[in-house]
């Protein structure tokens, strides 16, 4: 998913309300990288790429959707 007007953190909200799973890829200063996946099987279907200050205080430590 490539950087949008769409808020991150509801982005990803609707996707854990929807039973979708997700991972972070990539995190650092700029920002996180965060894997989209199926709720079984864990197969990728979209990236989320942001430099939300939100989204990182949303996912805050964590590295998966389960942690």
């Amino acid at each position: 998913m490539t950087p949008s007007s769409r808020d991150p953190v509801e982005v990803l909200r609707r996707w854990e309300d929807a039973g979708g799973t997700w991972e972070v890829l990539s995190r650092s200063a700029g920002g996180l990288t965060v894997r989209l996946c199926t709720c079984t099987g864990g197969e990728e279907v979209d990236r989320l790429v942001s430099e939300s200050p939100a989204l990182s205080a949303y996912v805050g430590e964590r590295t998966r959707s389960d942690d």
